[in-house]
């Protein structure tokens, strides 16, 4: 159903998606018939979405984008359509600009699937996912952890959430993303590493000069910090049990 758009309203809450993942141009991958620049005025950093659907080429290559094109790349439950998943997803990380958002969703294989592939409910389904299994019922089985490790130096794994809002663990067997509010997939959020990043094992460029006003607040933060382990040594916490 409309995956994307029941992603929508949880998004919004996140100031994560408004103010960091979302930003700038993106790349929504297999976009139609639930594309995300139909939110796109919701989220304000956004600047311009392009949808990538069948018409556009095999999602698997991306056949034309040079790399490091877009600051951000959205998939919603398109991932287990390709044949080659880690190649599929490999593609998708080398259009994003260093700095920028890989964010994906794919189907929960106990959730979606629930324990019979070929799937019940999406027969072009070539693959199922989870976040991490040591043994999985499926024989085409991708654990999430796994795939994202597959990314090499340059992913930062931000985020790997199993997402089942709206979902009826009570119910039988059924398809529970025909109902309105119904999810059962996995959404993970990689961050691009700069080649600096890489180069120092991860670790962040700090900036070595910051302006007064914020070198005033930090400051602040150690003083109070400071003021905070005096008083404990000379009045140590959890101890008064005078009245109130």
């Amino acid at each position: 159903m409309k995956e994307c758009s029941k992603a929508v309203s949880r998004r919004l809450h996140d100031p994560d998606f408004m103010g960091r993942f979302f930003a700038g141009v993106g790349l929504d991958i297999g976009g139609k018939p639930d594309p995300l620049s139909l939110y796109q005025e919701l989220f304000p950093l956004i600047s311009n979405v392009r949808v990538w659907d069948m018409e556009d080429g095999d999602a698997e290559h991306l056949a034309g984008v040079a790399d490091a094109s877009f600051d951000f790349v959205h998939s919603s439950h398109c991932l287990e359509h390709l044949n080659d998943v880690p190649r599929g997803l490999a593609n998708w990380f080398r259009v994003l600009k260093p700095g920028g958002y890989l964010v994906v969703t794919v189907p929960d294989e106990d959730l979606y699937e629930q324990g019979v592939f070929p799937s019940l409910y999406n027969r072009d389904h070539k693959a199922t996912f989870t976040i991490f299994k040591e043994h999985s019922w499926s024989s085409v089985s991708y654990n999430v952890v796994d795939l994202l490790k597959g990314l090499g130096h340059e992913a930062q794994t931000l985020k790997v959430e199993l997402v089942l809002t709206g979902y009826r663990l009570q119910w039988p067997r059924f398809d529970q993303t025909l109902t309105p509010l119904g999810e059962s997939s996995i959404e993970f959020v990689v961050r691009k590493r700069t080649s600096e990043e890489v180069e120092r094992f991860g670790q962040l460029e700090r900036p070595k000069n910051i302006d007064k006003v914020t070198r005033r607040y930090l400051n602040q933060y150690l003083a109070d910090q400071r003021a905070l382990r005096e008083l404990a040594r000379a009045q140590p916490p959890f101890r008064d049990e005078s009245e109130i």
